[in-house]
């Protein structure tokens, strides 16, 4: 499976980011999917993870009520929309096909978010 992210970019603190991640060879319909992010020094960390179907969500607590996640199986691609931006959110955001609590399956090459204060 390769998986390409998009979306990241620079931004000011409140503004909103909507990241992609495609998938491609083979489809991802029937696995869980995650965001995961990583900021300079910092441990890499999952934020979001939605089930094979999109009924069930997980995010954590930093991103709860700000950042939801979804899916398109048709077009095999997995979303983060990202409102009310904080400058703790920069980061290197990556998605994840599989995700358990601190590894995944597959991993994308990741996408640069950066929140100005």
């Amino acid at each position: 499976v390769q998986l390409q992210a998009s979306g990241g970019g620079l931004v000011q603190a409140g503004g909103s980011l909507r990241l992609s991640c495609a998938a491609s060879g083979r489809p991802v319909s029937s696995y869980r999917m995650g965001w995961a992010r990583q900021a300079p020094g910092k441990e890499r960390e999952f934020v979001a993870r939605v089930s094979w179907n999109g009924g069930t969500t997980w995010y954590a607590d930093s991103v709860k009520g700000r950042f939801t996640i979804s899916r398109d199986n048709a077009l095999n691609t997995v979303y983060l929309q990202m409102n009310n931006l904080k400058p703790d959110d920069s980061a290197v955001y990556y998605c994840a096909v599989d995700p358990s609590a601190t590894t995944a399956s597959y991993w994308g090459q990741g996408t640069q978010v950066t929140v100005s204060s």
